[in-house]
C-alpha cells in the first residue's frame, strides 16, 4: 500500500528526496526505522515522523496524512482507507450564493445511497459519518462548501479531491472532459451536464414528473459511479513512473450499475427547448 511508502508528508521531505530514498533501498517506514546510516544526520526527525505516523495509521486517521500531504499526492490515501472512502456528488439549483441543495449521492464501492431536496435531505448528515474519507471532483471548492453551507456543519472527513490529481496527469477540464479522456462513456446521460441538471430539477418543480427527477438522479448517481473509475485510474497513473509499478497497481472493479433509468424523451424535450444545435 503506497501510503506506507509515503515520506513526502514528512517535514522537509519533498519528491526529489522521497525519490532518493527509495532509490537507496529505503521504500517503507520500517526500512527507515531500520536504515538510520543510509538516511543521515536527518534520520533521527524522519524516523521520529516514522513513529508518529505509523501510530497515526493504526488510528486509522486518514485526516493526518491529508492535512500533511500536497493536494495532488492524496491519492496515496485511497488504497489505505478504500473501506472507509465514499465518492460524493451533488447537484444545485445553481452557482449563486443563495442556490440550495437538489440531490446528494453517495457511493463506498457497494452501496449507492441518494438524497432529495424535500424528500430525505437531512438522512445526508447521518450517513456521511460512517466514512472517513470523501472523493469529489471539485469538491474542495464547490460540493463540501455547499454542503457545509447548506447544513451549518463542518465535515471532518479526510477529502480527496480527483481534480488536482487528474491535473497532475495532464487531465484539465471539468468531470465529463476528465472521463471523455480516460474512455469512460456515459451512453443515455452524454451529453447531460450540471446546467441540465439544473433545468431537470426545474421540470420536476414545475410538473412534478417522476421521470424528471428519476433522470436527474441518474445523472447524479452516474457521476459517483464514475468517480470510483477515475480515481483506481488516477492512482495507476501516478504510480506507473514509481519503483512500485509492478508490485501497487490496483485492478479497476467492474462499473457499478445505475439503479436509477434516465427518461430519453425528458432529455430529447428539454435538449430542444434550451440548447440550440
Amino acid at each position: 500500500m503506497m501510503l506506507i511508502n509515503t515520506f513526502s508528508h514528512i517535514p522537509g521531505i519533498g519528491p526529489t528526496t522521497e525519490e532518493k530514498l527509495w532509490d537507496k533501498g529505503i521504500r517503507t517506514w520500517k526500512d527507515a526505522l531500520l536504515q538510520s546510516d543510509a538516511i543521515g544526520k536527518k534520520a533521527p526527525a524522519i524516523q521520529r515522523c516514522i513513529q508518529t505516523s505509523i501510530g497515526q495509521l493504526e488510528n486509522k486517521n486518514a485526516k493526518y496524512f491529508e492535512d500533511l500531504l500536497p493536494a495532488n499526492q492524496h491519492f496515496r490515501l485511497f488504497p489505505e482507507f478504500r473501506d472507509t472512502c465514499v465518492f460524493l456528488d451533488i447537484e444545485t439549483t445553481g452557482l449563486e450564493t443563495t442556490s440550495t441543495i437538489t440531490t446528494i449521492a453517495l457511493y463506498d464501492g457497494g452501496s449507492i445511497r441518494y438524497y432529495v431536496q424535500g424528500k430525505n435531505l437531512d438522512a445526508f448528515l447521518e450517513d456521511i459519518q460512517k466514512y472517513q474519507v470523501i472523493v469529489t471532483y471539485n469538491g474542495k471548492t464547490f460540493d463540501l462548501p455547499f454542503i457545509q453551507n447548506h447544513f451549518n456543519c463542518q465535515l471532518p472527513h479526510a477529502h480527496i479531491d480527483l481534480r488536482y490529481i487528474l491535473k497532475s496527469l495532464g487531465f484539465k477540464g471539468g468531470l465529463k472532459k476528465c472521463e471523455r479522456a480516460v474512455g469512460i462513456d456515459r451512453q443515455e446521460l452524454d451529453g447531460v451536464d450540471g446546467y441540465f441538471a439544473v433545468l431537470l430539477w426545474e421540470e420536476y418543480q414545475k410538473t412534478k414528473n417522476p421521470k424528471a427527477l428519476d433522470t436527474l438522479l441518474a445523472y447524479n448517481i452516474e457521476d459517483v459511479i464514475n468517480l470510483e473509475t477515475l480515481m483506481i485510474k488516477a492512482y495507476n497513473l501516478k504510480i506507473k513512473d514509481t519503483c512500485f509499478s509492478n508490485s501497487h497497481t490496483m485492478p479497476e472493479p467492474p462499473k457499478a450499475v445505475n439503479p436509477v433509468t434516465p427518461d430519453k424523451q425528458i432529455i430529447r424535450e428539454l435538449k430542444s427547448a434550451y440548447y440550440q444545435w
